[in-house]
């Protein structure tokens, strides 16, 4: 990705908000109220899980858990409530980053991506009300991961279609739309986890279906300015929806580069498993500060990573841009790399916290300093992904091609899922450790693709 020089590379356009389309800006807080929905709940479902929900007294109400539960034993062994919790975490967490893929087809050949945004924002908004119901909670997740792979893909891609082929305004749009995916983020824990922990699981779970139902009213709101679909524009066109050579190439290089990304993903989604209880239960909460002191609650960890997203993004598009002007950018498949390296460093930080506190807990600040470090990893690898995609791709498989790469989160999810699964069985500063040796191989191996794909994606 190349961030353009100057912000006056690009004239403002009449309509234009800030420099950008104004649906850039509908795009942006619908995004943000659906990653509100999203992470607000995740930032929860771990925590409601092992200390409520799969207790013995309560898990024999949920409908479908012990059918999933022998499912997940035959393959794993014995599973004991930790265990179990990490992997129904990992499963739905993974199956949200898998479904993108049927919903991105579905919008380029059925639906169209406006149509299919709306029926997945409907469904995350019911699924998330459904979590008010123990015994549905095995339902509500399976409408939320349907809806979660009717809109992620599609939402995307409507950013890149502002903006016609070459313009360079493309990829800082995804670096301000990636903002707005991260604020959401931000205030999720802060308010749902806070609403779940403190007053009630149930409250959190519907404070989260509060917003992404605020979600889909400004979608609606924005339909006069956003772009037509590409389903549309090719019908109207009657171009043919073939691939020549140039198209295999492009789609070939996203789908190598995204073999060693799942492992990236496997050890970040760590935060809202794994993580969790590590500042459950191995971290001293306590904070004495001139203008507050008290225990910082568990789920408002969870808001570390998207705070620091949206306050260190203006550095790093400063550091590319510098960057550029000194002809040293860094390619988008070396920052992906970097990004790689960034997450295996977050984890060395957690395995000196574990090996300093020893059979104590270790100080918050450990982890503040894990959340900064893999917060840089994923902005040099997350947000340059989904510009790429969005550019390389053709035209008439866009929002598949978006849903092939998300569902990299899908199997990098499920291989969170069975990585958490060792969390009780061994040393913690060993399990932190695999997870650094695991995300700088991914690391290398996206190197090595460098120099072969530059040609390819045109940089």
């Amino acid at each position: 990705m190349s961030l353009p020089l100057t912000p006056a590379a690009v004239p403002a356009r009449p309509g234009d908000l800030f420099g950008h389309p104004k649906g850039l800006t509908f795009l942006f807080t619908t995004e943000m109220w659906e990653r509100f929905s999203y992470y607000g709940m995740r930032a929860l479902l771990v925590l409601y899980m092992v200390k409520y929900l799969l207790q013995p007294d309560r898990a024999e109400n949920v409908i479908g858990l012990a059918a999933l539960r022998s499912a997940l034993e035959f393959l794993f062994g014995p599973l004991d409530i930790q265990p179990l919790s990490s992997q129904i975490y990992g499963l739905y967490t993974g199956l949200v980053y898998l479904t993108p893929v049927f919903g991105g087809l579905l919008a380029d050949r059925v639906w169209g991506q406006r149509k299919t945004v709306i029926v997945g924002a409907a469904l995350m908004a019911a699924g998330h009300f459904m979590m008010a119901f123990e015994q549905l909670f095995l339902f509500a997740l399976l409408v939320l991961i349907l809806g979660n792979g009717a809109f992620k893909p599609n939402i995307s891609t409507q950013v890149g279609s502002l903006y016609a082929p070459g313009d360079p305004r493309r990829d800082r749009a995804f670096s301000i739309f990636y903002v707005g995916i991260n604020l959401g983020a931000f205030l999720a824990p802060l308010i749902c986890g806070t609403l779940g922990e403190e007053i009630g699981w149930h409250y959190g779970f519907a404070a989260a279906g509060v917003g992404m139902t605020l979600g889909l009213v400004i979608y609606l709101c924005a339909s006069p300015l956003l772009p037509h679909d590409e389903l549309t524009k090719s019908k109207a066109s009657g171009t043919p929806r073939t691939f020549g050579r140039d198209e295999w190439r492009a789609v070939g290089a996203l789908v190598m580069l995204s073999l060693p990304v799942t492992f990236f993903w496997a050890t970040y989604e760590q935060q809202g498993n794994t993580i969790a209880l590590w500042a459950d239960g191995y971290t001293d909460r306590t904070v004495d500060l001139l203008f507050w002191s008290g225990e910082i609650p568990t789920t408002w960890f969870q808001s570390f990573n998207p705070f620091m997203i949206f306050a260190f993004t203006p550095f790093i598009i400063a550091l590319w841009t510098w960057q550029a002007v000194r002809g040293r950018e860094p390619s988008t498949v070396a920052k992906m790399a970097y990004g790689c390296f960034w997450n295996a460093a977050s984890y060395l930080i957690l395995f000196a916290a574990a090996w300093h506190a020893g059979a104590g807990k270790a100080s918050w600040l450990w982890l503040a300093a894990y959340f900064a470090v893999i917060t840089i990893g994923e902005l040099y690898l997350s947000p340059t992904a989904l510009s790429l995609v969005s550019k390389v791709s053709p035209a008439h498989c866009v929002s598949m091609m978006m849903g092939v790469w998300l569902a990299t989160s899908f199997y990098g999810s499920f291989l969170a899922g069975y990585l958490g699964g060792f969390w009780s069985s061994m040393a913690k500063g060993d399990f932190f450790l695999m997870l650094a040796i695991i995300a700088a191989l991914a690391g290398f191996a996206v190197l090595i693709f460098n120099r072969p794909l530059r040609a390819v994606l045109n940089e």
